[in-house]
């Protein structure tokens, strides 16, 4: 089998959809099965035993090994992910797969089906090789994470590894640090009257921004006390907020939500303490994902600054931190700009898809 190129694969993979189902995804038919099901067939062509995981219903990772010359080896784990946000508001055809002026365009081209065509690549040209590195070679095409991260979840609860590079656009950047997020809701209940009496109800509302009042005033001020010199500190911002059903009424309900980006060695319980001592009179409803630190003195790391991937942080959150939760040093790496993740006219440039497959061929070969 001849090496893959990384801008014919990342085609094929932009012309599979593979939505993230929640909120509104802006297609008939979301999910991952599809690629995950391309990609295993892609990865056994090269050698790897590949099989679908089933995370959720209908969507499954990805997991392929690559086969080892000895037992025992260190092993490595290459993580993109292959769900896509939402299609809704895009400007160009979102599956297209389209190269035009110098570039791959459609829904994944940056985030993350460019770094996983990269990898792909790498892959298939050190083909050869790949039993007698001194790693492992293991390779996940992960399903949820944009929502939830509940595939890479999954596989960090089932398997370990010794090293993970989740594949993002980061310019072909070591990210070794970035802020997790708390997603917070705050929910107000009131009592509805008619507008023309509001005194005998309990405006819902009223609680609600006098709750976020308070906490401008008290909980964004205490983010500054710890600082890390990396990412600074950690920051909230009011995302969200609804209430009321009609003019007239004295509106009984209202809620808000919070983006909370919390960097490493931040307590996430504290946070949600001063959330609750601030705002004592209103519900408050938390989800999570954690920050990612690895040491950069970590060999590997050490390999990747070596061939141009200095390590750096982010304010963004991935799959990677999954995985150091569970014990196991990880990175976030891929070519491509975060800039362009998300857009309405989503692209990668054919040069940075190129220029991630030769990087990550010199990597596995330095192993």
């Amino acid at each position: 089998m001849s090496p893959l190129s990384p801008v014919s694969l990342l085609g094929d993979l932009i012309r599979i959809p593979s939505v993230n189902p929640e909120g509104d995804p802006g297609v008939k038919e979301p999910g991952e099965a599809r690629a995950a099901q391309y990609l295993a067939g892609i990865l056994k062509e090269l050698g790897a035993e590949a099989s679908l995981h089933e995370v959720l219903p209908g969507r499954p990772n990805v997991v392929a090994r690559f086969p080892s010359d000895r037992p025992g080896k260190p092993r490595l784990l290459l993580a993109p992910h292959t769900d896509t946000v939402s299609v809704v508001g895009m400007t160009i055809d979102p599956f297209s797969g389209e190269v035009r002026d110098g570039k791959v365009w459609g829904r994944g081209a940056s985030d993350t089906k460019g770094p996983m065509a990269s990898m792909i690549s790498a892959l298939s040209r050190c083909r050869d090789i790949l039993p007698k590195l001194g790693y492992e070679i293991w390779f996940a095409g992960l399903m949820g994470e944009e929502s939830g991260q509940h595939g890479a979840k999954a596989l960090a609860s089932l398997e370990q590894f010794d090293f993970v590079i989740a594949g993002e656009p980061t310019d072909l950047k070591t990210v070794h640090a970035h802020k997790g997020s708390l997603w917070v809701t705050l929910t107000a209940h009131g009592k509805a009257v008619h507008a023309s009496v509001p005194d005998r109800g309990d405006n819902a509302i009223y609680k609600l921004t006098s709750a976020i009042e308070a906490i401008r005033a008290k909980v964004i001020p205490e983010l500054s006390s710890k600082e890390h010199s990396l990412l600074g500190h950690s920051t909230l911002s009011v995302g969200t907020i609804r209430g009321g059903s009609k003019t007239n009424i004295v509106p009984d309900h209202a809620e808000a939500t919070l983006d909370i980006r919390v960097i490493p060695g931040e307590d996430p319980a504290r946070l949600i303490t001063l959330l609750r001592e601030a705002a004592p009179n209103v519900d408050l409803a938390h989800q999570g994902s954690a920050p990612l630190y690895t040491d950069p003195a970590h060999p590997l790391i050490a390999k990747l600054s070596a061939i141009g991937g200095s390590p750096v942080g982010a304010p963004w959150f991935c799959d990677a931190a999954v995985f150091a939760e569970k014990g196991m040093p990880a990175v976030a790496l891929g070519p491509g700009s975060i800039a362009q993740a998300h857009t309405a006219d989503e692209w990668i440039s054919v040069a940075d898809l190129e220029a991630g497959a030769d990087f990550f061929e010199k990597f596995l070969r330095s192993l």
